[in-house]
């Protein structure tokens, strides 16, 4: 058959025509990187079978969980926990004495208050956040690999430390073993990833699939390569011309198999170029809620339009979405720093929780708030803290996860993890357990062996579970 016979409406454009105007169009070449790529293999290695939806349907996990989704508040730079949320009285009272690893220690120059019916210790950098702390779980005893910004955010986003091989993104693993519950819209999403510190690594899918990896946007709610530059009825014409070639390509002996992932790549995008924009169309929110969240123009209220669109995406069925807040390297300028950081994310993350809660997502959604690693408890100049690897906390709060709890803890003054000891592989073990996956079965067999986010290691901490 001609494929002249298949042109809808008589439109009679070349195959070269059409591949020109179908890439230059709103994205379909671009967007295979996102959701096509060996779709099959994809298919088969996480238990399908022919005629089952495919590598991107909703998957049952491997037991049952109340978590459907994640969102994740990254705070990148690495935060400082004794002046935010791990009170150090000790610190406080040996301010100007030589630390147990030298330096001099430097008291926080914030005030903390004890809040809800915990008493938890909060900052005064953080009064609103300050009012969830009962429905808030800190994990206070983490530790990871490296002091080095670019490799310490890989190995939190990937599980390890960029070296010989590049390793999928917690999100690709996700999406890799639950599916996604909304087939027209990506089902993992990163809002502002920083540009540095790994880049694209920390949102990739590497050897996984590439429809596994992270749909990135901006928090003005711009999708590259989704906009449309063509009719809408060409577009179609387009599409169904170049899926007619696909068709044809893939029933021939010996086709690839990253055909079939071409295919249902270039239709989501179709569909995506009608339903993404709107989703990410925050204007569309009662302002009441604009306003819960302190959305505002300009890059002041960049973090409060990056939340208020991950409850709209969480909301819509998206498996795992990431905000960022950049900035948080304070070797200079600590004190005022923390100031602009703090409230440019407080009331936001409040709001967040708050809203989540009120539309009963929360109980089905778990949040997850910190950084690539701590800052010391020692002075760095004037107004400033050095890395800290070796003990910091992060908090998670709604699905799974027990509230008003606290797991783990640094020594007197902030330095070393001392109690409940959590490596980034045993972070990520238990988020993935608190999403129903097993990360010992999670695998994807890649040049002869079997790889998981954690590797060969991970312990999870069901202490932390409800």
């Amino acid at each position: 058959m001609s494929h002249s016979k298949l042109r809808p409406e008589g439109v009679a454009l070349s195959r070269r025509q059409v591949l020109k105007s179908a890439g230059t169009g709103f994205g379909y070449v671009a967007l295979t990187g996102l959701f096509g790529q060996n779709a099959v293999r994809a298919h088969e290695a996480t238990g399908g079978r022919p005629g089952d939806p495919g590598p991107l349907a909703p998957r049952t996990p491997h037991f049952p969980v109340k978590a459907k989704r994640i969102i994740f508040l990254f705070m990148s730079g690495a935060m400082a926990s004794m002046d935010t949320f791990d009170y150090k009285p000790q610190l406080q009272k040996d301010d100007g004495k030589v630390g147990p690893g030298g330096g001099v220690l430097t008291a926080s120059k914030f005030k903390f208050q004890q809040h809800g019916q915990t008493g938890t210790w909060v900052s005064e950098l953080y009064p609103n956040v300050a009012r969830h702390v009962d429905k808030l779980c800190f994990i206070k005893g983490l530790h990871t690999d490296t002091p080095a910004h670019p490799e310490a955010v890989i190995q939190l986003h990937t599980g390890a430390a960029l070296a010989q091989l590049t390793r999928p993104s917690l999100g690709a693993w996700l999406l890799y073993g639950l599916g996604t519950e909304n087939q027209d819209i990506p089902g993992y999403v990163t809002i502002n990833p920083p540009p540095n510190f790994g880049g694209t690594v920390n949102y990739g899918s590497a050897f996984l699939p590439a429809h596994f990896q992270g749909t990135r946007i901006s928090d003005s709610g711009y999708v590259p390569n989704l906009k449309a530059q063509a009719a809408k009825t060409l577009q179609r014409q387009q599409l169904d011309l170049l899926q007619s070639m696909n068709r044809d390509l893939a029933a021939s002996p010996g086709a690839p198999d990253e055909l079939d992932g071409v295919i249902q790549s270039y239709e989501l995008a179709f569909t995506m170029q009608d339903k993404v924009p709107a989703l990410l169309d925050i204007s569309r929110e009662p302002q009441a809620v604009l306003d819960m969240y302190g959305v505002k123009p300009g890059p002041e209220g960049s973090f409060a339009r990056q939340c208020v669109m991950a409850r709209r995406l969480s909301e819509a069925g998206v498996r795992f979405v990431e905000v960022c807040q950049p900035g948080w390297d304070h070797h200079t300028n600590l004190h005022q720093g923390l100031i602009r950081n703090s409230a440019a994310t407080d009331r936001s993350t409040a709001a967040l929780l708050t809203d989540l809660e009120q539309r009963g997502l929360l109980d089905e959604t778990l949040v997850l708030f910190g950084s690539e690693f701590g800052r010391l408890p020692t002075a760095q100049g004037p107004d400033g803290r050095d890395h800290n690897i070796t003990g910091y906390p992060m908090w998670l709060a709604g699905a799974g996860v027990k509230p008003g709890f606290s797991y783990g803890g640094t020594d007197e003054y902030g330095l070393n993890a001392v109690e409940g000891r959590m490596h980034m592989n045993d972070l990520h073990a238990t988020v993935l357990a608190l999403m129903g996956l097993d990360h010992e079965r999670l695998t994807y067999r890649y040049a002869g062996r079997d790889f998981r986010l954690t590797d060969v290691a991970g312990n999870v901490v069901r202490d932390i579970f409800a």
